[in-house]
């Protein structure tokens, strides 16, 4: 037992350090681009800090445990949208100015195919391949559309050349493999030994550690005063959570997502999306409030799935 806590630990570790290295070096090379703020946070900072749950799920995969793969992305989803987005609002008030409509709209959409390939009990990997593609159409739409572009500050603590921008995101990523094996193999063995089902773990221990590096990119965006920023991590994130980590998962294991998540789970998903983007429509800042009621939310959600 002590060996698959220290395993699962040491795997937390890496993906927190490993998420911190690639973040930064993307904010670094987007710096180099001159994308806007938003496309920074839905595109590069979304897809930086999707890399811990990529490397989880495809390692969950690989090791013959899908449960802990699929469990992964919508627990990830629920913390983003809850946990991270309630938490960043704690810190300082996110500010919602209209920007991120469309993209909310586009997560809602996608979280709403996976509920139904939930449903359906469908798993090919023709499906795998047609999320995967599905990323792509994506990531070209928004950088042909990616908003007005951003003076330099913005980029916070990127580093100032495009080299070692580009080093840190791929030492980034080395450690990110690293530390998603030994949270995967340490995940699997906790669930062996206190006899939870693979599917719980992923919904908490390995969601919760594989979304540390978009809980640390939102704080620190709402810490200095850039909503848009922090937002665009959270729901970028959730499309590539869905897109490109569940097609990768369904491209590598072509089975059915599992049946434990269809119901329950994935109702709450969705709510979650519907609530963000009605939020984005009629509200004009996520609050103290409204934050510790998102968490709240979470919180009650991570007590549910173990009872």
């Amino acid at each position: 037992m002590i060996e698959a806590v220290l395993l699962s630990l040491a795997g937390l570790v890496g993906l927190a350090i490993g998420g911190e290295l690639l973040v930064r070096g993307a904010v670094g090379i987007a710096q180099k681009l001159g994308v806007s703020t938003l496309f920074t946070g839905l595109v590069i900072v979304g897809f930086a800090t999707s890399m811990p749950e990529m490397v989880a799920s495809v390692q969950a995969s690989l090791a013959g445990s899908p449960e802990i793969a699929w469990g992964n992305i919508v627990g990830s989803n629920l913390a983003n949208t809850l946990l991270i987005l309630g938490t960043s609002a704690l810190v300082a008030p996110i500010v919602l100015t209209g920007t991120g409509r469309r993209d909310a709209v586009v997560a809602l959409g996608v979280t709403l195919l996976l509920w139904g390939l939930a449903l359906s009990q469908l798993g090919a990997r023709w499906i795998g391949i047609a999320l995967l593609v599905g990323i792509v159409v994506y990531i070209v739409w928004r950088y042909r559309n990616p908003g007005a572009a951003v003076p330099e500050d913005d980029a916070g603590d990127a580093p100032q050349g495009i080299w070692l921008a580009l080093a840190l995101f791929v030492g980034g990523l080395v450690v990110l493999v690293l530390g998603g094996d030994a949270l995967v193999k340490g995940a699997i063995a906790l669930a062996t030994i206190f006899k939870v089902p693979e599917t719980v773990i992923g919904l908490t221990v390995v969601a919760v550690g594989t979304s540390l590096p978009e809980l640390a990119a939102s704080i620190a965006a709402a810490l200095r005063g850039k909503s848009a920023l922090a937002l665009g991590n959270v729901v970028g994130s959730n499309i590539y959570n869905i897109l490109l980590i569940g097609g990768a998962t369904m491209t590598i294991a072509p089975f059915a997502l599992p049946v434990g998540l269809a119901d329950v789970q994935m109702a709450f998903l969705t709510a979650s999306a519907a609530g963000l983007l009605a939020l984005l429509w009629t509200a004009k800042n996520i609050g103290r409030r409204l934050g510790a009621v998102l968490v709240a939310a979470f919180a009650a959600n991570v007590v549910f799935v173990f009872s």
